[in-house]
């Protein structure tokens, strides 16, 4: 009976670990909440710049066809930026919680990859930012004017438009994450270089695929999402011939030490 209530201390101290971990991060998603509730309308005009510079200076215009829809569009926007805010303090929180069960060896294997998501994300965010979103709002905005008699004019709404940014944003920074992904998995002997390389016919369908989801129903926004795809998944399999180079290297310069001994 003892032996069992000692095999239950430590679950219950991971589990009270755990909890303490969870709280401190809805507290820093509460508090980034708070904070960009009342910059709401700053950030809500960063995310509207492409469309402002699509339509050009004096011209367009946002409409909210419910009553309440503009005050939810500041809560969205608010959470959104609560979640980027937060984001650093919720990662900590989260290796602080499974850094203790590695080996040193593991924790330096994992550092890097942990140092990359954030980087690759924000990358990916940015890229649709400052390109994709200007370059899709100008095509979309084509198809103003004359046609066929009837006048038409880009109305969109506050929370359609909102949702569309989130969109893209999440879509490029959470794609952006893929050769994070297959990294671990070759790390963790799951697929290998050859499978990857074997597979390149499959990812680059799958590329298509993706942007074909995740991004508006337009030619233009799909290549702008598949390519960078493809392209990394270029780079992962570049990145991942030198991991294995060099641990060959490290075991053979370790061979001879070992036959010493």
């Amino acid at each position: 009976m003892k032996d069992i209530d000692d095999s239950k201390a430590p679950l219950l101290d991971h589990l009270i670990e755990l909890r303490s971990r969870l709280l401190k991060c809805v507290v820093a998603l509460f508090l980034g909440f708070v904070l960009c509730f009342t910059f709401s309308e700053q950030l809500f005009a960063i995310l509207v710049h492409p469309l402002r510079e699509a339509f050009g200076a004096g011209q367009g215009k946002l409409v909210y066809t419910k009553l309440y829809e503009a005050f939810f569009v500041q809560v969205k926007v608010a959470f959104f930026g609560a979640f980027f805010l937060s984001f650093p303090i919720i990662a900590n929180q989260l290796w602080a919680f499974v850094a203790p069960g590695l080996y040193a060896k593991e924790k330096k294997a994992l550092l890097p990859f942990i140092l990359a998501t954030p980087i690759l994300f924000m990358l990916g965010a940015s890229l649709a930012y400052f390109i994709v979103m200007p370059t899709a709002f100008h095509f979309f905005l084509q198809f103003q004017g004359d046609s066929s008699g009837i006048e038409m004019e880009a109305l969109p709404s506050a929370d359609a438009y909102l949702g569309l940014v989130m969109q893209f944003i999440l879509a490029f920074g959470i794609s952006f994450l893929m050769p994070v992904l297959l990294m671990l998995l070759n790390r963790a002997g799951i697929v290998s270089r050859a499978q990857l390389v074997g597979m390149r016919r499959y990812m680059i369908v799958i590329s298509f695929i993706i942007a074909a989801i995740f991004t508006p129903p337009d030619v233009v926004s799909q290549l702008m999402l598949a390519l960078p795809l493809v392209l990394l998944y270029e780079i992962t399999l570049l990145a991942i011939w030198f991991t294995d180079r060099k641990a060959r290297s490290e075991e053979q310069s370790l061979a001879p030490q070992d036959q010493a001994s």
